[in-house]
């Protein structure tokens, strides 16, 4: 079986913990659970669960409070893009071939719906304390690391450079590039694969070289995604390619251009699986999925 094949069963897992966790659509606010659910619905490969999943994995992880910390991610990483998508930042009224939340529920709800995501991953990696033979604390550090990961440290602080670099037209320097993606898209995949090993147990080591290799692999995720706007299949990426260039958006393509870019990509994945290498614990499924996502056509 394929690494796509593997990738999409493990993603089917991921969505159906991370649905069971979503509130019942009832009461006077249902309003807001289905726009919950329809965002968590719309797509998307589940990847910051399945690699959370498989982190813990590899260090050997027992227990069910990774399942918490497994649909707490997806939900906050969800709301990212709800808010992403909001006319006040990049308009957009498709995601994945669907209307984005805001194009079906309004604006208001849209901003509504993200912040209900974000608060409600937290109210949901909390119920990991309620599972049978969960660690009080290898739970505290994950949510330690979920929280600062997610905010002004970590991705949201990404987004802010990101929004002023875009709306004051500033100019875009590479620092500022290498600052948005190791912390935009970087940091809630760091997040996910420390999470997995502190469940798991990894000593304090470990979790740092966990740490490395997911920064490595953030960053080459998000150098394909610009060579993808550039070279990609529409059919195959599900979204209009050149949109960086329509949009007068700085990216690493920009200042590396592709071939370079390219090197960067393999560079940082290379140095990534040699991490990752060294430890003494095998995921063979793991090292492919690295590889995959930064490689990926879509």
């Amino acid at each position: 079986m394929d690494v796509k094949t593997k990738l999409s069963e493990r993603a089917a897992e991921a969505e159906k913990i991370v649905v069971k966790y979503l509130p019942e659509v009832n009461g006077m606010q249902r309003t807001i659970f289905e726009a919950m659910e329809y965002s968590i619905k719309a797509g998307g490969k589940r990847l910051r669960p399945v690699l959370m999943s498989e982190t813990f994995k590899l260090f050997g992880g027992k227990g069910e409070a990774i399942d918490c910390f497994m649909a707490a991610i997806e939900m906050i990483h969800t709301y990212s893009l709800v808010h992403d998508d909001l006319p006040s930042m990049d308009n957009d009224m498709l995601r994945r071939g669907k209307p984005t939340t805001h194009a079906v529920y309004g604006e208001g709800m849209g901003v509504l719906a993200g912040d209900a995501l974000l608060n409600y991953a937290f109210e949901t990696a909390l119920k990991s304390f309620e599972v049978d033979g969960a660690s009080y604390d290898r739970n505290i550090k994950a949510l330690q690391i979920l929280a600062k990961k997610a905010g002004v440290f970590g991705m949201i602080g990404g987004q802010v450079v990101d929004v002023e670099s875009e709306k004051k037209h500033e100019t875009m320097t590479e620092e500022k590039i290498d600052f948005i993606y190791e912390l935009k898209t970087g940091a809630l995949i760091e997040a996910s694969m420390e999470i997995g090993a502190v469940l798991a147990g990894a000593s304090a080591d470990e979790i740092k070289l966990i740490e490395s290799v997911a920064s490595k692999i953030g960053m080459a995720f998000q150098i394909q995604d610009d060579i993808l706007d550039i070279e990609g299949d529409e059919a195959v990426l599900g979204k209009p390619i050149g949109s960086d260039e329509r949009n007068e958006k700085s990216t690493y393509v920009t200042f590396k251009g592709i071939e370079k870019s390219k090197e960067e990509v393999k560079r940082l994945t290379d140095e990534a699986i040699d991490i990752l290498k060294k430890l003494p614990y095998e995921n063979d499924f793991l090292m492919d999925l690295l590889q995959y996502l930064v490689y990926r056509d879509n």
